[in-house]
């Protein structure tokens, strides 16, 4: 199905999920920056909550409302004939996702989500895939915090490296602020589906085809103290290097052997420890349903902090990149990262994909790769820094 075919539906973005935490911020900044002739609608299972957000939107009366419900494919379907690209914020998907990613795929229609959950990226690439390709729907995972920063960081750093040669990239992760109740969430469920993360992984290698005459990996690396950055860098078990391996996998640009490892840069030897317990003892909490439950209920999906925290909330990811004799310093930064950024990036991901001249991609593919150059300007005018620091 050509894209072209798709230009007399009624909406150019449908927001999936609008009134939760971070949907209605989606809503908000679209609001306030989509282009006056863009036509876009917010949707979810609630109609009089979706009326009420729209009122409080500038130009609410020019914004669509539909309703579909995750319980529903009926109506999910329904809700993919009508856009040309549909925005979710709805998780945890492993739980909530996949019958829209199968409206999506099946009617030619791009579906971005928030996705920080490797069980579901590799569930949806061996189910839907195939069919998106044939259809022409882009299925671009991770379009918040998980993983735009990171993926994109490493495609600008890449971009400053000499061509044709073996790259490495490795990402430091500073941040401060407070965890979204869907991050908690999203977190909990894949702690506690280690058996399912591993067999969704297993079952994608089968599928996927190998690379010829080129190598992309991410190593997770060891525990170690970074001289390049003056901090003690912790490897990152999240979804990120994942998606930069895909990225790197797919676009030449990355050279015949590229190699990434992903890191939380912390300061202080005792801070650095402690993460280290904190993070263990999530994981074995994750595996007791009576704990599960607790910790979920400390923080529910759709709660987040005021405005006034999320103010003072930052996030830096340093890259040092080397290849071809050269060495690279670069930097992606910006606010608060697990709530205004993330709808900030969400909310540009999906006009990108309305509205700029992209390559031609279909199926499963990462932010670098359907949208690269054309996202990264759209987040630097946003305020979100994409910068070299230095250069040797």
């Amino acid at each position: 199905m050509s894209r072209l075919n798709r230009a007399d539906r009624p909406y150019d973005i449908v927001l999936f999920g609008a009134t939760g935490f971070v949907g209605t911020l989606t809503a908000e900044y679209l609001a306030a920056h989509a282009p006056p002739e863009l036509r876009w609608a917010v949707a979810g299972r609630g109609v009089a909550k979706l009326e009420a957000l729209r009122e409080r939107l500038p130009g609410g009366a020019e914004i669509g409302l539909l309703r579909a419900d995750v319980s529903d494919p009926a109506s999910l379907r329904r809700l993919a004939e009508q856009a040309r690209v549909v925005a979710t914020t709805v998780g945890p998907y492993v739980r909530y996702g996949e019958e829209l990613v199968a409206a999506c795929a099946e009617t030619g229609t791009d579906c971005l989500d928030l996705c920080g959950e490797p069980e579901f990226v590799d569930l949806t690439y061996v189910r839907h895939d195939a069919r998106a390709r044939e259809t022409g729907a882009r299925l671009v995972h991770a379009c918040g915090f998980d993983s735009v920063p990171h993926d994109l960081g490493a495609y600008f750093t890449v971009g400053q490296l000499p061509e044709g040669v073996p790259l490495t990239v490795d990402a430091f992760v500073s941040v401060d602020a407070a965890f979204s109740g869907g991050t908690l969430a999203s977190a909990l469920g894949q702690f506690g589906r280690g058996r399912q993360v591993l067999a969704a992984a297993r079952d994608r290698h089968r599928h996927e085809p190998r690379l010829v005459g080129r190598r992309a990996a991410a190593p997770a690396g060891a525990p170690r103290f970074a001289a390049e950055i003056g901090a003690w860098a912790l490897p990152l078990p999240t979804l990120d290097p994942r998606i930069v391996r895909r990225s790197a996998a797919t676009l030449d640009r990355y050279g015949p052997d590229f190699r990434y490892r992903h890191y939380a840069a912390v300061r202080r030897l005792p801070v650095a420890l402690g993460g280290v317990a904190a993070v263990g003892a999530l994981a074995v909490a994750a595996q007791l349903p009576p704990a599960r439950r607790w910790l979920s209920d400390r923080l529910k999906p759709g709660e987040g902090p005021s405005a006034a925290k999320r103010a003072k909330s930052w996030f830096s990811v340093r890259f040092v990149g080397e290849g071809g004799g050269r060495r690279v310093f670069t930097e992606a930064a910006g606010g608060d990262p697990g709530y205004d950024e993330t709808a900030k990036m969400l909310a540009e991901s999906a006009l990108c994909l309305a509205l700029d001249q992209l390559p031609p991609t279909a199926g499963q593919v990462t932010t670098a790769v359907a949208m690269g150059d054309a996202l990264t300007g759209r987040l630097r005018d946003a305020g979100i820094t994409f910068r070299v620091a230095a250069n040797r």
